[in-house]
């Protein structure tokens, strides 16, 4: 399964941000989906949006939901120096 998210440009974020939601999106999908290979890609684009390629509606709207989750706890596992 291939996940794509993208933010969009005219969303500020600290520095170190997209890396971080990345690597921490794909530890909570290797949770939910441990049997299956994936890979998670974070970028800036025009507009925000989720991709997902390789799952069925079910696994769109389970990373949808993990998605949010990850954005909204932002506050605990995004650190700044």
């Amino acid at each position: 399964m291939r996940i794509e998210v993208t933010v969009a440009r005219t969303t500020t974020l600290p520095a170190g941000a997209i890396d971080a939601l990345s690597a921490e999106l794909g530890k909570r999908i290797d949770k939910q989906f441990p049997e299956s290979a994936h890979s998670v890609s974070v970028r800036y684009a025009a507009a925000n949006n989720l991709t997902v390629m390789g799952g069925g509606k079910e696994a769109k709207d389970q990373i949808t939901d993990i998605l949010q989750e990850t954005w909204e706890s932002a506050d605990d596992w995004f650190i700044t120096d």
